[in-house]
């Protein structure tokens, strides 16, 4: 059964994010508060197994943090003598500066751990690099991994040792992404239940289709995903969403619509017959948000972007229109919130309690 927001235990009120076009974090909307006390998680792996509890936790705690974006001095002590390592097997540039900023924004020590210059080209396994990371006195690992499951493989091995927060790995899962955009559209659209939200690109590759379908369905949002058939897992309805292969049958009266990279690292087995003609169909331009969406449609992009092939320049860059900038800042918030959810104590997380929706 769907879970929407309204029906989450609530205590108090609280004033949410809301985002002018520049992208700066301000104040808005009252959304109902949970005690943070009642977070249990040591890790964060699967945003399946999130419920509409834990996620409105993560949401109201990064409304909080993102508090500290705006100040001149981007620092508090939340997370002093805690010890965090970016550990990234594949390139990255959002995930892993936000995450390191992050951490560095709640006072933690951070290392970022050198894939390339390190034991793992000497043969080391990914366990024994972990087993050394804590045996150094790490608290919390993020990891970015090609493989599906590793992230759960060192949380099982570790258990309460060590902190996994999952940074994406594989086809598998990417849940700091998906709750940056649950943040992102609630921003925008408070009663996200009932709401239509599109996915558009490669579906059959990408960890972030998958993060978003389980987070938004969880409240309620009537998620539809479009592709060409070769990009489309054949299994993907099970989700709980609703697969087209025809753009304009999908992004009819759509509120958002989320543009996925086009992973071009992952197309020389022949699934599309060109690029070119992906973006003839696939493109999201401004006429075809204008002819099929709301007015008031809402654009949304993980990055990086390949404009003039999945995303129209002119369409990225419209503030009207766009949050992608918005989602790049609610990544440092939601992740702030991860960390320190993960790595505080049932005591601090009630404490930050009194403070929500003030300062931290």
């Amino acid at each position: 059964m769907t879970t929407n927001a309204s029906s989450i235990p609530s205590e108090g009120t609280f004033n949410v994010g809301d985002h002018s076009s520049s992208g700066a974090f301000l104040l808005g909307q009252n959304l109902p508060l949970v005690d943070p006390a009642l977070w249990k998680r040591r890790h964060a792996i699967d945003s399946a197994s999130f419920t509409a509890q834990e996620v409105q936790i993560v949401l109201q705690t990064a409304r909080s943090f993102g508090h500290i974006l705006s100040r001149p001095i981007k620092k508090v002590p939340t997370l002093r003598g805690k010890v965090v390592v970016n550990m990234f097997y594949e390139n990255s540039t959002r995930t892993s500066t936000s995450f390191a900023l992050a951490a560095q924004y709640l006072s933690a020590d951070l290392i970022n751990f050198n894939v390339s210059t390190s034991s793992v080209k000497k043969g080391e396994s990914l366990i024994d690099t972990a087993e050394t990371l804590a045996a150094m006195g790490t608290d919390a690992v993020v990891i970015r991994h090609s493989s599906s499951g590793v992230c759960q493989q060192l949380a099982n091995y570790f258990g309460d040792r060590l902190c996994i927060l999952n940074a994406g790995d594989g086809y598998h899962d990417h849940p700091t992404q998906g709750l940056l955009d649950l943040l992102t559209i609630q921003s925008r659209l408070p009663e996200i239940s009932g709401k239509k939200v599109v996915i558009v690109g490669d579906i059959l590759h990408s960890r972030v289709a998958r993060s978003n379908i389980y987070l938004l369905k969880l409240f309620g949002a009537n998620v539809h995903v479009v592709a060409p058939a070769t990009l489309l897992p054949v299994d993907i309805e099970r989700l709980g969403c609703t697969a087209h292969t025809k753009i304009e049958e999908a992004l009819d009266g759509a509120d958002v619509v989320m543009c996925l990279r086009m992973q071009l690292e992952r197309q020389s087995s022949g699934l599309i017959p060109a690029m070119s003609e992906y973006t003839r169909f696939y493109c999201i331009t401004k006429e075809r948000l204008k002819r099929h969406c709301q007015p008031n449609v809402l654009l949304m992009h993980p990055g990086p972007m390949n404009r003039g092939i999945e995303i129209a320049s002119d369409v990225a860059d419209d503030l009207a229109l766009s949050l992608i900038t918005n989602q790049v800042t609610n990544g440092v918030a939601i992740r702030m919130a991860l960390l320190y959810l993960c790595l505080s104590t049932p005591t601090e997380r009630s404490v930050l309690l009194r403070f929500q929706g003030d300062s931290v």
